[in-house]
């Protein structure tokens, strides 16, 4: 299994990153000009009225992950007929969380819209139509979550790949239609970004309907598999109420105390997150049915094996990529964007950090998911998590700068990853010791060795053009070679190469 389960992660990596990187060069090239179009304010106001929605999809990021680890582990144990259950029964509790995220949205978060948000009064018709209209794209991003779920479950990331093509398209004649028409080029954005949302729902709809017998629709219950559902669900609603009130409650806050152009600058810090941790996502969305499918035949020695590969190679992905953003942050945002809205370059490099610790954890989040007993996991976890929130408020309070609230949370970063280390040696007899000798004094080590080489460029070199394709190619250079020498163990290396010789073997 390990060889056949490692050849299949890495197919599915490079099909997940063909789709990432055609996802993030349309989407950044798409954020610079839908920011110059909005303008900076109501570019904010879109970013902090379709977060405050998102804040009401805790229910279905809560269920979404049970759907997702209840399908993989029934397609581990070859039990299709329990599969078909698993997926009749979590797609009939979609259809219920929407419902149920619609009436929150209209009842208790109208009135938090209407006498909370700071929002310029004379945007604040087109605000309300944002704000409905992102409540109907999230139903309908919950709706598709199973059928999502499914595809991923199958490991079949190509059609990933294949549909975002068409997702990017779309978004990328949304950039055209906004500077076409002279209707309220605001409200329009959420109209089309609605549009896009149906059209990739009911291409996945179609496509599990095709190809997966088990993913027909049909009304199903069973109360046995609800109250098993509803568990792990529960625990992880806990999860995911901490991590919700820690992005967008933290954007909410930023909003009350410093206005939109604030959350203008954290969009687009947020838009480069997004950019470079697709690929660690895409990597891990390729892990994560492997950890899963190892537990549910009991082969506690390939998942640990997974799992503390997954961690190293994450930070690896990401180092690679963020250390050029690092180093010019500031020579990248002016060349990219028209306007770069205050604070946006200390947010970047403050939530870059945040994601490199925050990937060491994404392995160590699906081996306890993949246990399903979550209890502990979630309860400690998100209980740390939300911190986050009120540690925030009271620095605000005091007057501290906007960037304070990324510092806190990469202080907490640290500690949710100590703690989870923790709890997983109990759950899965993870050996902490083994964890930081073979995964966390590599990432230190390779961290520190990378930095040297363009770090003494920007010491002796002003900004130009010059510089920043120096520093590139260095970072990249000296990120990889040092990985490969330091950060890798002798078999590693042996099988990077393997792969590389097949892909090269493929497509030369």
């Amino acid at each position: 299994m390990t060889s056949n389960g490692n050849q299949l992660i890495a197919k599915n990596t490079l099909m997940l990153y063909f789709r990432m990187i055609l996802t993030m060069l349309v989407s950044l090239y798409t954020s610079r000009v839908v920011l110059s179009t909005l303008g900076v304010e109501d570019y904010g106001i879109y970013n902090v009225v379709s977060g405050f929605v998102t804040m009401f999809g805790f229910l279905n990021n809560s269920m979404s992950r049970a759907t997702q680890r209840f399908l993989t582990f029934e397609i581990g144990r070859e039990n299709y007929t329990q599969l078909r259950n698993v997926f009749s029964m979590s797609l009939n509790i979609h259809y219920f969380i929407a419902f149920v995220v619609f009436l929150f949205a209209e009842l208790i978060g109208m009135w938090f819209f209407n006498n909370q948000l700071n929002v310029p009064s004379d945007r604040m018709y087109a605000a309300r139509w944002v704000y409905q209209l992102s409540i109907l794209s999230l139903m309908v991003n919950i709706i598709s979550v199973p059928y999502n779920a499914m595809i991923i479950a199958y490991e079949r990331m190509n059609i990933f790949a294949w549909v975002s093509i068409v997702e990017v398209s779309l978004k990328l004649l949304i950039v055209f239609m906004l500077q076409l028409f002279g209707f309220d080029k605001l409200i329009l954005y959420a109209i089309l970004i609605l549009i896009v949302s149906l059209a990739i729902r009911l291409i996945y709809a179609k496509y599990c309907d095709a190809k997966f017998k088990e993913s027909k629709f049909r009304w199903y219950w069973d109360k046995e598999m609800f109250k098993v559902l509803l568990s792990f669900a529960g625990w992880n609603l806990w999860g995911n109420i901490a991590s919700v009130l820690t992005g967008q409650g933290v954007n909410i806050l930023l909003n009350i105390y410093f206005g939109p152009v604030v959350n203008a600058a954290r969009g687009i810090a947020f838009q480069i997150k997004g950019a470079i941790i697709s690929f660690v996502q895409n990597f891990q969305m390729a892990l994560n049915p492997q950890i899963i499918k190892s537990f549910a035949i009991n082969d506690i020695t390939y998942m640990h094996q997974l799992t503390f590969q997954g961690s190293k190679f994450s930070f690896y992905l990401l180092l690679i990529l963020s250390l050029p953003v690092l180093f010019e942050t500031e020579f990248i945002l002016n060349l990219w964007l028209k306007v770069v809205p205050d604070y946006t370059i200390v947010f970047t490099r403050l939530i870059i950090l945040n994601i490199l610790i925050d990937s060491i954890s994404g392995p160590l989040m699906t081996a306890a998911q993949a246990t399903g007993k979550i209890k502990l996991y979630q309860g400690v976890v998100g209980g740390v998590l939300l911190l986050n929130l009120p540690l925030s408020y009271v620095f605000l309070i005091f007057g501290y700068s906007p960037e304070t609230t990324f510092i806190i949370g990469i202080f907490i970063s640290i500690i949710a990853l100590f703690i989870r280390l923790i709890i997983l040696q109990k759950i899965i007899r993870l050996k902490i010791i083994d964890f930081f000798t073979s995964v966390i004094f590599k990432l230190l080590i390779v961290t520190i060795v990378s930095i040297i080489p363009p770090m003494l460029i920007c010491s002796f070199l002003d900004e130009s053009i010059m510089r920043i394709i120096l520093v590139t190619f260095l970072s990249i250079f000296s990120s990889i070679i040092t990985i490969y020498f330091l950060g890798l163990t002798v078999s590693e290396r042996d099988y990077t190469i393997k792969i590389l010789r097949k892909f090269q073997i493929r497509f030369f």
